[in-house]
């Protein structure tokens, strides 16, 4: 799973097997690590009701989907889940979740096996 954070915006890239994982489990967790005692978690949870949604405590970013919506974007013409929760100070925090495609041109540092097959790529 990728993490990406943007000003008031935090965005989750799922493979195909953190699907699975999700559709067996209702979880799948990842961290970063900055030294001893120093992580960051984040983490995608199915729950049974609500809307989407974000938190941050205990150092994890917690980003949670309805039971129901994540069942759809299990579809393959299901690419994203969007949410937006207010924040105090009138403030907005935006949610996009998607599923992890494999990019059209090779990239020698990422290892992109597990990932969806590209929705763009010509057959050949």
């Amino acid at each position: 799973m990728k993490l990406r954070i943007l000003g008031n915006s935090v965005r989750l890239r799922v493979s195909q097997a953190e699907m699975s994982q999700i559709r067996s489990e209702g979880v799948v967790r990842q961290h970063v690590a900055f030294g001893p005692g120093m992580r960051l978690a984040y983490e995608l949870r199915t729950v049974a009701g609500g809307r989407v949604g974000a938190r941050f405590d205990e150092e994890c970013i917690r980003v949670t989907l309805p039971r129901a919506v994540a069942e759809r974007w299990q579809e393959p013409d299901q690419v994203s889940i969007r949410g937006e929760q207010e924040l105090p100070g009138g403030e907005r925090l935006r949610i996009l979740v998607e599923k992890d495609f494999q990019c059209l041109a090779p990239r020698e540092d990422e290892d992109q096996s597990g990932l969806f097959p590209n929705p763009q790529k010509s057959e050949s």
